[in-house]
């Protein structure tokens, strides 16, 4: 299992070696002075330039990003975003913690009026990790407890205390001592494996957390994605209010992940608002800052104010009104253009699409989505496994101007830009029905000899 795909598989080193000189010397000059890690350096690709759905090389060529890293709700360098973060810069630059400022008392009164339930009250940060950080101090002030339960292959940021919650073995082997007290429980992909195949099974996994809720007596909090965002993993519309009615009997907060789903992608502004459950703390984020500045918010219940005399937060940047800017444009563009609803329509009609594809290839398994964000499974073939076969299929898409990301080694994973045009989305569906017949038609040829 993986957050994304990895960078040393054979499919990557030959589509590098297939770049021009000029693109393989930057990426060289960039491995030189970066960290080399698994999700990243050594990268893909060089940028020139992003509009909207499509990303531009140093060769000029286009790319339509269906990746994203979720953070392009409203494309790339929409003019308002960049207007209003023009603008702002050129009034309050930078607005230190201990002050305050209009744009972020703004954006914070917005969430809370768009946030379901008694969400009223908001700590920004610089990242949906850092944020994370600040719901779990919160859970442990208000609760005086410190124990979590979470999902195994979640993902909640990539900083210790996040990992520690989160349960991808990419991001927790070897690195010793996590925090302690973080229980886990299996993820909502796994739920027929361990609980059978008889539609009951997301009923028992709900029933395991309640027990473990029950005999450990003492958890904080519970923490989770609505909806697993790697691999598309949606819960049934009974699953999540029966955990909130676990948490409330044993005095434990939930907290919902929505740093990569919020803000209309789903069909609806926020995630939870498809399961009629209401979190005690909220965490949101990426395409908060408009796809520009790095932005998140933590969003609880009003009763949870209750660290005065503490630090949950503290970030240099917790007021930026460049971030506020950038973050009020983003919520007038998806009002303005009704993306929330664009995103419940398109979704619709391209699950049916993807799924007449999967029917049509066998390299293509189950297809799920919610909103405007779609999974297709990659199924063994000819041999292979899944995993190899989705790297092949993704750099197939690479080579015709597709980008995308694998999740969990065997998902690829669809994320446009909630504005893109009708013509680029069913170019990028055509990009992936040729790839794929390419790649299962290649290996057919290879199995036959």
């Amino acid at each position: 299992m993986s957050e994304g795909d990895v960078n040393m598989t054979a499919g990557r080193e030959a589509w590098t070696a297939g770049l021009s000189g000029m693109t393989r010397a930057a990426l060289e000059e960039d491995e030189r002075y970066f960290l080399r890690q698994s999700l990243s350096t050594p990268c893909l690709d060089v940028l020139s330039g992003a509009r909207g759905a499509t990303l531009v090389d140093l060769e000029g060529r286009e790319i339509l990003d269906f990746h994203g890293n979720s953070a392009h709700q409203v494309g790339w360098g929409h003019p308002k975003v960049v207007a209003a973060v023009k603008t702002e810069l050129d009034s309050l630059p930078f607005c230190p913690r201990r002050f305050t400022n209009a744009k972020v008392i703004e954006l914070a009164r917005r969430l809370t009026e768009l946030a379901p339930g008694q969400l009223g009250k908001v700590l920004f940060a610089p990242s949906g990790a850092a944020a994370m950080g600040m719901a779990l101090k919160l859970a442990r002030t208000a609760t005086r407890r410190h124990k979590t339960i979470s999902m195994w292959e979640s993902f909640h940021g990539a900083n210790l205390d996040t990992i520690s919650i989160g349960g991808e073995a990419l991001f927790r082997n070897d690195l010793g001592p996590l925090l302690p007290g973080t229980e886990h429980v299996p993820p909502l992909r796994l739920a027929k494996r361990f609980f059978g195949d008889d539609g009951h099974a997301h009923e028992r996994l709900a029933d395991y957390i309640d027990y473990v809720l029950e005999v450990e007596g003492d958890i904080a909090a519970l923490v989770a994605e609505p909806v697993r965002w790697t691999t598309v993993d949606v819960p049934p519309p009974g699953f999540w209010p029966k955990v909130r009615e676990s948490c409330d009997k044993h005095g434990t907060l939930l907290i919902f992940d929505e740093v990569p789903s919020c803000l209309g992608r789903t069909g609806s502004m926020f995630v939870c608002e498809h399961f009629d459950v209401v979190p005690d703390i909220l965490v949101v984020g990426k395409g908060l800052g408009g796809g520009i500045m790095p932005l998140a918010a933590t969003i609880c219940r009003l009763e949870l104010d209750v660290a005065a005399g503490g630090a949950l937060g503290h970030y240099t940047h917790e007021k930026s009104p460049l971030g506020a800017a950038a973050a009020l444009a983003t919520l007038e563009v998806i009002e303005e253009e009704g993306l929330v609803q664009r995103a419940r329509e398109v979704g619709s009609s391209t699950l049916g699409h993807l799924q007449d594809l999967s029917d049509r290839n066998p390299l293509l398994g189950s297809v799920r989505g919610l909103g405007m964000y779609w999974g297709v499974e990659v199924k063994p073939f000819a041999g292979l496994p899944a995993t190899e076969l989705a790297d092949c299929l993704l750099y197939a898409c690479l080579e015709q101007g597709l980008s995308f990301k694998v999740g969990g080694g065997d998902v690829v994973t669809l994320c446009p830009p909630l504005n893109i045009a009708d013509h680029e989305l069913d170019k990028a569906l055509g990009v992936l029905g040729d790839a794929a017949a390419a790649v299962s038609a290649n290996f057919e040829r290879e199995q036959g000899r």
